[in-house]
């Protein structure tokens, strides 16, 4: 396969130019600010303190599922907002079938995980629904999911949840201790926390690499995404394709609460980590939908909240600063592709216009030398 120095070059471009204009726009916050810039970038550039590497593949492996769930809609130009309370209802969900304990150890588990993706596939379902039959705007109807979706759950609390002795903290019953998934076989190591439903993200990552790159039904979904008119041609329906990203969408999302439901929480309550639906929008852009760069986003995004302890206590700064960084690598990179989206655009048309001249002066010049 003969590799294209050009597209190497400008795939390469596009990262570094993104890194570059968030480190100098975060310097110039420091400065503006007060805040020293060297022991703030000496910070992030140091090693992860003890017990860190763990926590931040942990948050990755959650972030990959969030980025990846709404990933699905943006490849079918769809903007699911709806993540944080698809997998709201998909967590609460599973932590209540789970924590009854109707059945027994990882079959609990199995059942509860499925149930968890079809709660949240059917939450994100009627976005779809509202946007095929009647032609409401997904950001509009998920926006407005998100907040009906926190205030169900939180009326579903009142009504099953149980409070822990000597805590204001309530959840849903505690999952029994034959349900709980173990950590990752890594023993001795920093890396023994790691949460065993983590494993999710991997395969979440290589069956949307598979079916999105290289199935006929991905094809199709990229096509609609890119022109409806195509997909109409080449004979896909529009409105069937869109109610199926939006299904799909919402089944990743209900495994984002997985993870941390059976390998640390054991319960779905006041105290569940919130926002991960969000954090997937900006990781899906850093990413660029890719399931690598996914990856690569999600991985970032943990590295800094990581590290953003370390900011108060080794450099004097705010760990709010970490958000001004992940604010602003976000519009730098997109930023940073468009800009390189032009560059390949100009110089494709500058290559074809050299080649139509090329074609146009040889028979003329081939002419001339005969004559």
């Amino acid at each position: 396969m003969k590799l294209d120095a050009r597209k190497i070059g400008l795939a390469i471009a596009a990262p570094l130019l993104a890194i570059v204009v968030a480190v100098v726009i975060t310097s110039l916050v420091l400065v503006l600010s007060g805040d020293p810039v060297g022991p703030v970038w000496k910070v992030f550039l140091s090693s992860p303190a003890e017990g860190m590497p763990a926590t931040m593949l942990n948050d990755t492996a959650v972030l990959y599922l969030s980025g990846a769930a709404v990933a699905i809609g943006f490849r079918m130009n769809l903007f699911n907002i709806g993540v944080d309370g698809q997998y709201r209802v998909g967590m609460f969900t599973a932590a209540w079938f789970a924590g009854n304990g109707w059945l027994p150890g990882p079959l609990n588990v199995l059942v509860a995980v499925i149930l968890s993706m079809v709660a949240a596939a059917a939450w994100a379902a009627i976005a779809g629904v509202l946007k095929v039959q009647r032609g409401v705007s997904e950001v509009i109807s998920t926006i407005m999911l998100n907040s009906i979706a926190t205030g169900l759950v939180a009326w579903l609390l009142t009504k099953t949840a149980t409070s822990a002795a000597g805590s204001n903290a309530t959840g849903t019953k505690p999952i029994p201790e034959s349900s709980h998934v173990p950590a990752l076989p890594f023993l001795n190591t920093a890396y023994s926390n790691v949460f065993g439903l983590s494993l999710l993200a991997v395969i979440v990552g290589i069956v949307y690499w598979f079916v999105l790159g290289k199935t006929r039904f991905g094809f199709d979904l990229r096509m609609t995404g890119s022109s409806e008119s195509a997909a109409v041609a080449s004979g896909v329906s529009v409105k069937r394709m869109t109610l199926t990203a939006m299904i799909l969408s919402g089944a990743v999302a209900g495994l984002v609460g997985m993870p941390a439901l059976f390998g640390q929480d054991y319960n779905y309550g006041t105290n569940s980590q919130a926002g991960l639906g969000f954090a997937g929008i900006a990781v899906a852009l850093i990413g660029r939908n890719h399931p690598v760069g996914i990856a690569f986003g999600a991985f970032l995004w943990a590295f800094l909240n990581g590290q953003a302890n370390s900011l108060q206590i080794n450099a004097g700064v705010s760990p709010a600063l970490v958000s001004i960084i992940q604010g602003v690598m976000v519009l730098a990179v997109i930023i940073a592709y468009e800009i390189v989206r032009r560059m390949s655009v100009r110089m494709e048309r500058r290559q074809v216009a050299a080649q139509l001249a090329a074609g146009a002066t040889t028979p003329v010049a081939t002419q001339g030398a005969s004559a």
